[in-house]
């Protein structure tokens, strides 16, 4: 089954130095038939105007997951780390049993597009910690490139979830696939571009929950990139 989240039905913040659509609940937008994806708690499409950003404050208990799509964003915390995240690269957080942290556009010029996912750990408690790697363009084109995982398998970042978090950059036509284990279960992000799901159209910005799906297929409709969650 696929049950398509549009995009323009997501809820929206408008903070003037910020723009972020929420497809699950967040913050003051709540859907009591939306808190989530079997693990799966935040997805948040934001756009940070130059030189802003979202202050100190704090996590517990949460795999944050950011990905890039336009811009950078620099990141300090309370573990001493301080980075600039850019497209391609894969930050992870473990707020684990509380964690400050910042993050800030640090460009005077231009907007940052990201997005921010959460995932609810399988362990609580644990000592917070940080992970960021580069996944390059050519290990996603035309491909699900694996960017996150329980195990850190084939270089992706390490959460603590038995979930796993693949990105592919699809031009028109192309196609990837994936094998859903029985049990499992997956949701599917568009971030931009157009794709059809199992003949399902999707645009920028639109989800999918996908359960009792065996075998999954994904072609671009004009040029894409996509975030695949396969889910407990």
């Amino acid at each position: 089954m696929i049950q398509v989240r549009k995009g323009s039905d997501r809820g929206h913040a408008d903070h003037g130095w910020l723009q972020s659509w929420h497809t699950f609940s967040f913050a003051d937008y709540h859907d009591p038939a939306e808190m989530g994806w079997h693990g799966l708690r935040v997805i948040n499409e934001d756009i940070v105007q130059p030189g802003k950003g979202f202050g100190m404050h704090g996590h517990r208990d949460m795999e944050i997951v950011t990905w890039i799509l336009d811009g950078a964003l620099e990141h300090k915390d309370s573990m001493g780390n301080g980075e600039v995240i850019r497209p391609g690269e894969a930050q992870r957080m473990s707020a684990g049993k509380g964690v400050l942290h910042s993050e800030f556009n640090p460009s005077q010029e231009k907007a940052t597009h990201l997005l921010q996912i959460w995932i609810e750990p399988n362990v609580r408690g644990v000592k917070p910690s940080y992970e960021q790697t580069f996944f390059p363009a050519e290990e996603r084109r035309g491909k699900l490139r694996l960017v996150a995982s329980r195990d850190g398998r084939e270089g992706s970042v390490t959460i603590h979830q038995d979930a796993a978090l693949y990105a592919a950059l699809l031009a028109p036509g192309e196609a990837v696939r994936h094998a859903l284990a029985p049990g499992r279960h997956a949701y599917l992000h568009v971030a931009r571009g157009a794709a059809r799901l199992n003949s399902q159209p999707l645009r920028g910005g639109d989800g999918a929950k996908i359960t009792d799906e065996e075998n999954l297929e994904i072609v671009a409709s004009e040029d894409a990139e996509i975030l695949l969650f396969d889910l407990p």
